[in-house]
């Protein structure tokens, strides 16, 4: 009964789909190109809104995260998720081209290890209003709580999201591009 109420709570987290296929490679990818997944912290009794969404600007298309995040009623995530493929052992890390509102972003892992719906590895980011770079190794990836392994396997890799997390603030996140080093 235990089982069958955790399977629920976590069909109920999976949103709208944005468009797109599962693929990810070494090389950059357009993120607009792959599947993403808007989800929100109301499935739990949060308040926070926002919305997603695939946009193109000087011929750079890309996915939109944008909203108010609120962490009142236990509260305080928007984000996009994509499946992916399963991810080479010898990976160091994720690549992003990213943009945002200069506030603090977030990259959640979900994993083989993360069974429960708020489980999941995080590292954070620094955007601006112009396009970047980011390199994240897996090393800075930080489990969300003790039950879970202390560093992430990138052959045990389920999805990527993107997250506007852990305090009051109007996210504004754009993702270009995807990718392995």
């Amino acid at each position: 009964m235990i089982r069958n109420t955790l399977i629920a709570l976590a069909l109920a987290v999976v949103g709208t789909a944005v468009s797109g296929e599962t693929l990810m490679t070494r090389n950059l990818q357009p993120a607009a190109d792959l599947s993403w997944t808007y989800v929100a912290d109301n499935v739990m009794g949060g308040v926070s809104e926002g919305q997603s969404g695939v946009g193109e600007d000087s011929g750079q298309s890309f996915v939109r995260l944008s909203g108010d995040v609120s962490t009142q009623n236990r509260g305080g995530f928007i984000q996009v998720r994509t499946m992916i493929d399963p991810v080479e052992a010898d990976a160091q890390g994720l690549v992003l081209k990213v943009r945002g509102n200069g506030e603090r972003y977030f990259i959640h892992l979900r994993t083989r290890s993360t069974l429960l719906p708020w489980q999941y590895y995080q590292a954070g980011f620094e955007t601006g209003s112009d396009w970047r770079e980011v390199k994240l190794p897996w090393s800075a990836f930080e489990p969300s709580g003790q039950l879970l392994p202390g560093r992430v396997t990138p052959e045990t890799i389920k999805s990527v999201g993107l997250v506007a997390f852990g305090r009051d603030h109007s996210a504004d996140v754009s993702l270009a591009e995807i990718g392995l080093y």
